[in-house]
């Protein structure tokens, strides 16, 4: 099975070859030192990779599973509310998914 982090850094390098500006998002909290919690300020549920299209402008959000990897009920909202806006968005298992996203050409919530 292909690590979620090996999909992403794919992802990441194959659509910054193609001109896009993408990066990734760490979503939740951790203890640090002293006992302060360090809080990402992200909702949860946010794709583990965003940007936007250098052509246009055009920003997208992309979950990044793999082969078995389930959405969580959070992520599942996030997707759901951003397949309603004018942002382009979806659930990624290989870099083909993820490129067929930013072009527009899927925009799915694929649990």
């Amino acid at each position: 099975m292909t690590a979620e982090i090996d999909i992403q850094n794919a992802i990441r390098r194959e659509l910054g070859k193609l001109g896009h500006y993408v990066f990734r998002s760490n979503v939740g909290k951790i203890l640090l030192p002293g006992g302060r919690i360090f809080d990402t300020g992200l909702p949860k549920g946010f794709p583990d990779l965003f940007g936007f299209r250098k052509s246009d402008g055009k920003i997208f959000f992309i979950e990044v599973k793999n082969e078995k990897g389930k959405l969580r009920p959070e992520q599942v909202k996030f997707q759901d509310a951003m397949s309603k806006q004018r942002v382009l968005c979806g659930v990624a298992r290989s870099v083909e998914d993820a490129v067929r996203i930013v072009e527009g050409i899927e925009c799915q919530n694929q649990k």
